[in-house]
């Protein structure tokens, strides 16, 4: 790559390569195993100017989004998670009942049912075709487009400002960010609120998350780079806080106009990744070198567990699971299938590695040993899901921060 997504400043640093990887979520019939896989570099660079961590390669959208497999609704987690968002939103910033809210890459408009509920008119806008089909269908209005100044100005024309635009899980995504920013400009009332939630890069350096990159994922976000690129674009960021959710995210409030008044928790954010070195290539690159332990680590206690005679599977097919697998060379020589509750994935084989994709019930009538968990975010979640499972001996693999059994 030759210049910054954000500051377009071209001091860019590649510190971790995770070979070539094919597309993550383009899973594959059986008919498809037998013809070459594309696939591409999936490389993260720093951004010494800014310090935006970034991939280096663009795939092209229309090649990983038109078609998706990904569903918003397929845990209990991340509805509960988005309805309790979507309440202290309206609740925080005295949202009137009738205003518009406007979700960017809503997918089954999830987010949006919970904005709905409380009184508002939604509109979503999502690429992917077959997702939009849902939500229309669900009842929550979808524009099934890559959002953009154009598609925005036609929804302002014809549905008015939004009084909140989210984009949750979806900023990562774009290759052309000031284009989108324009798009939420033209979107958004003057009093309006924009907010992002992204997987938060500090959490990832912690945990050592490295299945989070994947070739979707074009940005890796800390603080600092967001306030540089809303400034460029005369918004501000004022309000910001940490989640949980997806192993730890960080939920951004931008509005429109520069020094109307920061509250503490960005200035108090900004210190603590100045502190905790996100500013610095060194922690990238030993970040680096605990991937490469979490390989060595996970391949070996796969190995051992397969030398004992046990039985192992993989539980979940998530885009981030592919990362992982494929960077680890983990196949099914190792894993028997994976366990997975998405309908659109079951039937399939996964990406670069080609394990076959199993509904959960088919699972449970031959369960494994051992479930390598790679939806690790959601574990809670499992454990109470699969207490059966666990009271006959069944066990959990953990790869995340450091591969350990449960």
């Amino acid at each position: 790559m030759k210049k910054c997504r954000i500051c377009e400043g071209r001091n860019l640093h590649k510190f971790l390569s995770l070979g070539r990887q094919p597309h993550c979520n383009r899973f594959l019939r059986e008919q498809d195993l037998a013809l070459d896989e594309p696939a591409y570099p999936l490389d993260l660079y720093f951004c010494d100017d800014c310090a935006l961590v970034q991939l280096g390669y663009v795939v092209p959208p229309e090649k990983m989004f038109r078609d998706y497999p990904y569903v918003s609704g397929t845990t209990a987690t991340l509805p509960a998670h988005f309805q309790r968002l979507a309440q202290e939103i309206v609740a925080r910033f005295d949202v009137p009942r009738g205003s518009l809210v406007a979700d960017i890459g809503s997918n089954d408009g999830t987010f949006l049912r919970g904005f709905q509920q409380l009184g508002m008119r939604v509109l979503g806008f999502d690429p992917a075709v077959n997702i939009a089909a849902l939500a229309n269908e669900a009842g929550i209005e979808t524009v099934p487009e890559f959002f953009d100044r154009d598609v925005s100005a036609r929804a302002a024309a014809e549905k008015g400002k939004a009084k909140v635009i989210t984009a949750a899980g979806v900023f990562y995504h774009v290759p052309d960010l000031p284009d989108f920013v324009e798009g939420v400009r033209a979107l958004l009332a003057d009093d309006g609120i924009f907010v992002v939630q992204a997987i938060y890069l500090l959490d990832m350096i912690e945990k050592t998350s490295f299945d989070n990159v994947y070739h979707e994922h074009l940005c890796y976000y800390s603080l600092k780079p967001l306030t540089v690129l809303f400034n460029r674009f005369n918004m501000e960021v004022f309000e910001v806080e940490r989640a949980p959710i997806h192993g730890g995210s960080i939920i951004v409030y931008v509005r429109q106009g520069i020094s109307r008044g920061r509250k503490e928790s960005v200035e108090a954010l900004l210190a603590e990744e100045a502190r905790r070195g996100l500013y610095s290539l060194e922690t990238y690159q030993e970040f680096a070198c605990r991937v490469a332990g979490v390989r060595e680590k996970l391949v070996s206690l796969l190995r051992d567990l397969r030398a004992q005679g046990k039985g192992i599977a993989a539980y979940g097919a998530p885009a981030k699971g592919n990362t992982m697998l494929n960077y680890c060379r983990i196949g099914p020589d190792v894993l028997r299938y994976a366990a997975e509750k998405n309908p659109l994935k079951q039937g399939l084989y996964t990406p670069g590695m080609h394990i076959p994709v199993i509904a959960e019930e088919k699972a449970r009538e031959d369960p494994p040993d051992y479930y390598l968990v790679l939806p690790w975010n959601f574990l809670d979640e499992f454990l109470e899901k699969e207490r059966e499972f666990r009271e006959r001996g069944g066990r959990f693999i953990v790869p995340i921060p450091e591969p350990h059994i449960v």
